[in-house]
């Protein structure tokens, strides 16, 4: 008897327990949002005219035609200065839906990037160009957090 009582209350501690769990996911004050693509950018001296240039029009072109394609939902570009001679003080975002919608689109968008700014080799031009103005120190991912509850 003994042993049916500890298995019984072993049974409804697990229960409360998984209750508990979900009880807290259920009531979670924030949510998972959007996916950003972040690129962190150091513009040399004196070459700001010609890398927001470029921004202005190659990239925001691009960006805007994957936003046509539902592959992106938005962009930014924020400006700030560096702390230290090697510290960016540029950042590109490019906002996804998800991160499952970022990995899927992998080879739409570089359709898109074909289209808008030519084949591999006049990209990789492009690439060593801007080398000239601009050095990219970093990149990440970054999840944005909702500060409500999922509905």
């Amino acid at each position: 008897m003994k042993k049916h009582h500890m298995l019984w209350a072993a049974f409804v501690l697990s229960l409360l327990v998984a209750g508990v769990s979900l009880l807290g996911q259920m009531h979670r004050p924030y949510r998972n949002g959007s996916v950003w693509d972040l690129e962190f950018i150091q513009v040399k001296p004196g070459m700001d005219p010609a890398y927001l240039g470029w921004i202005a029009s190659d990239w925001k072109k691009e960006q805007e035609a994957l936003k046509v394609q539902g592959i992106i939902l938005s962009y930014k570009v924020l400006q700030t200065e560096g702390h230290t001679p090697a510290d960016w003080n540029l950042i590109l975002m490019t906002e996804f839906k998800d991160l499952a919608s970022l990995e899927a689109n992998e080879a739409k968008a570089d359709a898109v990037a074909q289209q808008v700014s030519g084949d591999e080799e006049k990209q990789m031009e492009g690439y060593k160009q801007r080398a000239a103005v601009r050095e990219v120190v970093g990149s990440r991912l970054a999840r944005e957090i909702i500060l409500e509850p999922r509905q």
